[in-house]
C-alpha cells in the first residue's frame, strides 16, 4: 500500500475512534473483523487487527470530557520510559489504557505489522505508546508537541505527522518550553495538498489561509483547521 493510502485509511481510522464501542462495524468493513475497546476514565483507544496486521487508534479531545481538558492543559514534564521529558497529561491518558493495550499486542499481535494512529490528544497518546511499542509506522494528524529532544531522539519508528495549514494544536506546547515535535512533516497548505515548503513558505501559506478566513468572517481559523474532517477530505482527494 502507497503511503497516500496508507495515511487516508488512518486518518478515516484516526477518526472513527471518535464514535466509541459502535466503530466497530465500520472497522470490520474495512478490512479488520477483531476490535476490542478500552475505555478508562476519558481514555479510549480501539485496537483492530486482521491476518496481517494491527492499528491502535487513539481517540482525540472531546471538550465534553473534562479528563481530556486536564490532560491538554496540564503541560508539566514528566520522565518518559524512553528516556527524557514528555507531557504529564498526554503520559497521564496513556497510561490509563496502557496495561490493557500492551496486554492486546503481545497476545493478538504476533507476527503482525503494527500501525498506531491518532488525531489532537489522540496523536499525542499514539506518538508516547509508539515510544514504548516501536510499530511499523505512527500516524498523526493535528498533534501536540509531546516530549524533549531526548524523548523524540529515542522514537525509532517511522512517524508521518499531517499538519493542516493553522492547525493551532499542532503549536503547542511551546516550543520555548522544551517541547519538540517527532516525525516527518506532511504539511497540507491553504488549497489541500501536501507539499515540502520552508519555514518562510509556511509562514506565507498560513497567511494566506487567515485572510482567506478573515475575509468570510471566520477569525478563529487554527482551531477550524484542526478538525479531524479536514484532514480525511484533503487526503482523500490525493
Amino acid at each position: 500500500m502507497s503511503y497516500v493510502d496508507r495515511s487516508h485509511k488512518m486518518a478515516i481510522m484516526a477518526q472513527l475512534a471518535y464514535k466509541g464501542k459502535e466503530a466497530w462495524v465500520d472497522f470490520k468493513e474495512m478490512g479488520y473483523p477483531y476490535h476490542r475497546f478500552y475505555d478508562v476514565d476519558g481514555a479510549q483507544v480501539h485496537i483492530v487487527w486482521n491476518s496481517g496486521e494491527m492499528s491502535i487508534c487513539f481517540r482525540g479531545t472531546e471538550p465534553s470530557e473534562f479528563s481530556d481538558i486536564t490532560a491538554d492543559l496540564n503541560a508539566f514534564p514528566d520522565k518518559a520510559q524512553v528516556g527524557g521529558w514528555v507531557h504529564n497529561g498526554f503520559q497521564n491518558e496513556l497510561e490509563k489504557v496502557w496495561d490493557k493495550v500492551a496486554e492486546t499486542v503481545a497476545d493478538k499481535g504476533k507476527k503482525k505489522k503494527l500501525f498506531i494512529c491518532g488525531h489532537s490528544l489522540g496523536g499525542a497518546m499514539a506518538t508516547v505508546c509508539a515510544s514504548r511499542l516501536k510499530p511499523l509506522a505512527l500516524f498523526t494528524y493535528g498533534s501536540p508537541r509531546v516530549g524533549t529532544r531526548k524523548f523524540v531522539r529515542n522514537i525509532t519508528c517511522e512517524h508521518h505527522r499531517h499538519v493542516n495549514n493553522n492547525d493551532i494544536v499542532t503549536k503547542v506546547p511551546f516550543a520555548v518550553m522544551g517541547y519538540k515535535h517527532h516525525g516527518s512533516l506532511c504539511y497540507i497548505n491553504f488549497y489541500g495538498n501536501i507539499r515540502k515548503m520552508s519555514k518562510w513558505q509556511r509562514i506565507k501559506d498560513g497567511w494566506r489561509g487567515r485572510m482567506a478566513a478573515w475575509k468570510k468572517k471566520q477569525p478563529f481559523d487554527g482551531a477550524r483547521d484542526h478538525g479531524m474532517e479536514n484532514y480525511v477530505k484533503y487526503l482523500e482527494e490525493k
